[in-house]
């Protein structure tokens, strides 16, 4: 499916503010919006007895987060949600196991922290080439982005989540089976919202 050069580059953010030269208040503005959404996504969360990684929002956040306001700026809130988790403040999810701060990243959820940033760029890159016009290529880029989150939480509980690595089928078992067909249903949820919004922009502009 092709498009058009006019589009590229051009994010729901953008648009929505009537023009590719955002300002940077506007720009610095967005990208908090979206780290608080992420820590306020983090809030809502299930622990489940058989597995260390808890049920959040988080995921929909990010890479809803990554099509709005495109590679970059998407990719710089959720660096700007771990620096505010390194730094201490309470913006990750509660975990039994370690308290807020750094070694939050060292945990079982650490693959897929360190994994936010890397997936809203990704979900942004393809946002930002017109892939959240249309439902069917909003899901392929959020898709995207949610592979780059499991690949590297995955990774990270076979590998290296102390006190031990799990091993990939242990790490499977506890931080990709159980939450596949729910991520699967909130991309398909928030897929349907990115034409929807772009279409009110129409509108609007």
């Amino acid at each position: 499916m092709a498009f058009s050069r006019s589009s590229s580059h051009h994010t729901l953010l953008t648009a929505w503010t009537a023009g590719v030269e955002t300002s940077a208040a506007i720009r610095v503005a967005a990208v908090l919006f979206i780290a608080a959404a992420t820590a306020a996504a983090a809030q809502i969360s299930v622990p489940l007895g058989f597995t260390p990684v808890p049920l959040t929002m988080q995921d929909m956040v990010v890479l809803l987060g990554g099509a709005a306001l495109g590679s970059r700026l998407g990719m710089a809130a959720q660096l700007v949600y771990l620096a505010a988790g390194i730094a201490g403040l309470p913006v990750f999810a509660a975990s039994a196991v370690l308290p807020q701060g750094p070694l939050r990243l060292l945990g079982p959820t650490g693959g897929y922290l360190i994994a936010y940033p890397l997936a809203a760029f990704l979900t942004g890159y393809l946002a930002e080439r017109g892939f959240d016009r249309r439902y069917v290529t909003s899901v392929l880029a959020m898709a995207a982005g949610l592979v780059v989150i499991f690949a590297f939480g995955v990774s990270w509980l076979a590998l290296f989540a102390r006190p031990a690595g799990l091993g990939f089928d242990a790490a499977l078992r506890a931080g990709f089976y159980p939450f596949l067909l729910g991520d699967v249903f909130k991309i398909f949820l928030g897929a349907a919202i990115l034409p929807g919004v772009w279409k009110l922009v129409g509108h609007r502009t």
